[in-house]
C-alpha cells in the first residue's frame, strides 16, 4: 500500500514512506536517542501481542510534512487485531495495524520518557488517525 502524495484544498496531508536514504534518521527523530532502540522494539512487540497474523518482517517508516509519524509492516496483507484490554476484535490493513501498534507504543513509552516527546508524538498520530479510512477500527482498538 502506498500513501498518496496529492492534497486537495481541504484534505489532510497524507503520510508518505520515508526514502531509503533517510531511514537512519527516522527513529532518532521519532523516539529520541535515548529510546530509539526501545521504541522500535516496542512497536514490533505490540503488533506481535495484538495480532496472530504478525510474524515479523520489514517495516516502512512514514512521515507527514517531513516529520516522523509512525511505522507500519511492509505488507499488502490484513491483520486480525485482538485487544484483551477492551475486547476489541477486528481486521485491518497493514497501515492501520502500524498506526495501532505505534499508538500503543507511544502510550507505553510516555511513562518512561520525562519529556513531552511521546505525548506529542501520540497526539500528532492520533490527530492523523481521525481522518484515516479505518479510523473506526483504529479507535476501537486503542480505546
Amino acid at each position: 500500500m502506498t500513501a498518496s502524495t496529492s492534497v486537495t484544498a481541504n484534505a489532510p496531508l497524507a503520510a508518505t514512506p520515508v526514502p531509503e536514504e533517510r531511514r537512519m534518521d527516522f527513529l532518532p527523530a521519532l523516539f529520541g536517542l535515548s529510546l530509539l532502540i526501545v521504541g522500535e522494539h516496542t512497536v514490533y512487540h505490540f503488533l506481535d501481542r495484538l495480532s496472530p497474523d504478525y510474524g515479523g518482517g520489514f517495516w516502512e517508516f512514514l512521515e507527514q510534512d517531513g516529520a516522523p509519524l509512525y511505522l507500519r509492516p511492509a505488507s499488502e496483507g490484513r491483520f486480525r487485531i485482538h485487544c484483551t484490554t477492551n475486547d476489541y476484535e477486528g481486521e485491518v490493513s497493514a497501515d492501520a495495524a502500524g498506526i495501532i501498534a505505534t499508538l500503543f507504543a507511544f502510550s507505553h513509552l510516555s511513562f518512561r520518557d520525562r519529556s513531552e516527546r511521546m505525548a506529542n508524538a501520540y497526539a500528532r498520530l492520533y490527530a492523523f488517525a481521525v481522518d484515516h479510512p479505518e479510523s473506526r477500527a483504529i479507535f476501537g482498538a486503542i480505546n
